[in-house]
């Protein structure tokens, strides 16, 4: 494969979705009349060649960055003569990236990163602007009349080093003076000739909108993953690049990632890594491969959000990481009202790239539509569940106050009210308020909850927590039945069946559960190893009593329950030393612990399995 130095030229037009949702014919004739008659001969005259065209995005190819960049300006200038001619809600306007750098030549297509760089720019690019690398400045500076505004190192996504970027913008544009229009020439082309023209972009545009430029990953290898491949299709969604304006916006793009998470996972066809492991690649630079190999799946969802006010843009690409090859990517300008049935388009577009069947349910849910249609709750929504995912009891009480809120605005809201239902029922278990109220309260949210969404396992689970904590472990059994009946694909919604299911004595069942969740969360919590320790000693299994509990002691040495499955398990293995050691860390790590408090505070539905337990505790040496 030849390689060589290129200064590489990506551009799109601005909102090409709104305005082709307007007047998709309209839209198309412009775009052509707009190539023909000014774009082509740009290009030709600064000696490029166009790598790539489809739909509104172009890539071009200059052998000069000066070129490169006197061409860049010369289009924006030359668009914004032709956009100042129409009304403004027909105008086409572009964002242009510029970089120079080395490139991999197969056939008419180049690859690498001097693509990629190129590309991210353009995406960070704000309408009629130019962006361009460090190499581009270092090189045209002083060649071109420019002005270049540096804007300092940005992290650019799949690319290793931070990359400098300048805005570039003419001479005249910058100092207030007035600019040369580029006098478009007459179009000499013949009738048929457009028609045939429009009418291939027509096609393209009606294809699965993709950048056939953007580079192919470094494919991932089966042999080096961490786990077997499941099997059916994988997939991980990393969190989407937060691009706006506003850093205050992080939990609106991490709400959209989560929300893809969860819709993704609810398809019985489809392996999705749970939010926790997708989450710790968050502001990393990382290879597809990588993520690939670390998590054991085989494709890849990777994207961005810019929010302004009520318009929001959202970028979006599945990679199929042991081919390295993109098999789609999508752009979507809408406004914020809108976000729903963005969400939906995307979760849509892997249904039909990975070539999932839909079960009959899994169809009607999809009909169904969002849960909301307020934005202003599924936004209290967002807010919630970043401050919940602090495990932070003043976050916690803050995330409660907006969850109240938004089911006052959407009272049939049903994550609103199995959130505020986990919000009142960790209360009791986790922050210690053992108040009846706070199960009462939980009881009532996850009831409404099942009544809003019965298909949904995770307020089935939240029911069956509560009453297996209220002791009515006959109704816990059967909403833990349910909700293995529906076949839960969360790693939390697992976590949580799995611990209920230790309590009610299915041992088995919660080991399956338990086993599952952590499959989809290789990058889990200690919890879940706490719970798997409690379901193998109950099967007897000892031995991996202990393995897992080391493990999760070594994710956290100072989780407390951890060691009480160790003092339990080396107890039962009658080594005595270690188990003694196990009960010496319960009480370092909480000098009040005992087993009378203990004992009244599990609920073991056989009181055989938890006289069992205290025995092996008091043989240990953990305090009366």
């Amino acid at each position: 494969m030849e390689r060589r130095l290129a200064a590489i030229l990506a551009a799109d037009v601005v909102g090409y979705s709104r305005l082709m949702g307007r007047d998709e014919a309209g839209t198309l004739a412009r775009l052509e009349g707009l190539k023909a008659e000014i774009l082509d001969p740009l290009i030709a005259r600064h000696r490029g060649r166009v790598v790539k065209l489809m739909g509104d995005g172009f890539l071009v190819e200059f052998a000069s960055v000066v070129d490169a960049l006197a061409c860049a300006l010369a289009w924006q200038d030359a668009v914004e003569v032709r956009a100042s001619q129409v009304s403004e809600d027909r105008a086409l306007r572009f964002r242009i990236g510029v970089n120079l750098g080395d490139v991999m030549v197969k056939g008419n297509d180049v690859y690498g990163d001097g693509v990629n760089v190129a590309a991210r720019l353009e995406g960070m690019a704000e309408p009629g602007s130019v962006l361009v690398s460090r190499t581009v400045f270092d090189h045209a500076k002083g060649k071109v009349n420019a002005v270049f505004k540096d804007l300092g190192e940005r992290e650019l996504k799949n690319i290793a080093e931070p990359v400098r970027v300048f805005r570039v913008s003419m001479e005249s544009q910058a100092t207030g003076a007035p600019a040369l229009a580029t006098t478009a020439p007459k179009s000499r082309r013949r009738p048929v000739i457009a028609v045939i023209l429009v009418l291939l972009v027509v096609a393209a545009s009606a294809t699965l909108w993709q950048r056939p430029w953007e580079p192919r990953e470094e494919p991932a290898s089966i042999e080096r993953m961490a786990f077997p491949l499941p099997d059916k299709p994988s997939i991980a969604v990393l969190p989407f690049t937060n691009l706006s304006d506003d850093p205050s916006q992080e939990y609106f793009v991490d709400g959209m990632t989560e929300d893809l998470i969860t819709d993704l996972s609810r398809i019985s066809g489809l392996f999705v890594i749970a939010r926790n492991s997708s989450f710790s690649y968050k502001g990393r630079q990382v290879r597809v491969r990588q993520v690939a190999e670390e998590l054991g799946v085989r494709y890849v969802l990777e994207g961005s959000v810019r929010r302004a006010g009520d318009e929001v843009r959202i970028n979006a690409q599945l990679i199929d990481a042991t081919t390295g090859g993109h098999l789609w990517a999508e752009r979507y300008d809408r406004k914020l009202d809108n976000i729903f049935a963005v969400q939906n388009t995307i979760t849509e577009r892997i249904v039909q790239a990975l070539e999932l069947h839909l079960t009959e349910t899994e169809q009607e849910h999809r009909v169904e539509g969002p849960q909301t249609t307020s934005i202003e709750a599924y936004d209290l929504v967002l807010k919630a569940r970043t401050l919940m995912t602090r495990f932070d009891h003043k976050a916690a009480a803050e995330a409660r106050d907006l969850l109240q809120r938004a089911v006052e605005i959407d009272p049939a809201y049903t994550e609103a009210f199995g959130l505020l239902g986990f919000y009142y029922f960790d209360e009791w278990r986790v922050w210690g308020r053992k108040r009846d109220q706070n199960l009462s309260r939980a009881l009532e949210l996850a009831t409404t909850a099942v009544r809003l969404s019965p298909a949904d396992p995770a307020p089935h689970v939240l029911l069956a927590l509560v009453y297996q904590w209220r002791r009515e472990f006959d109704a816990a059994n059967v909403e833990a039945d349910t909700a293995i009946a529906l076949e839960p694909g969360d790693a939390i919604t697992l976590s949580n069946l799995g611990s209920m299911l230790v309590y009610a004595g299915r041992a088995k069942e919660a080991a399956v559960a338990i086993e599952q969740a952590i499959r989809l969360d290789p990058f889990h919590p200690p919890t879940y190893l706490e719970w798997l320790g409690n379901a193998y000693w109950l099967l007897g299994d000892n031995g991996r009593c202990v393995e897992v509990a080391e493990r999760g002691v070594a994710l956290n040495p100072d989780y407390v329950s951890l060691h009480v499955v160790l003092a339990v398990c080396y107890a039962a293995l009658g080594k005595e030393e270690e188990a003694r050691a196990a009960a010496a860390e319960i009480v370092r790590i909480n000098p009040r612990f005992t087993l009378k408090a203990y004992s009244s505070y599990v609920p073991y539905s056989d009181d055989g399995d938890l006289q069992r337990r205290d025995d092996l505790l008091r043989k240990a040496g953990v305090p009366e």
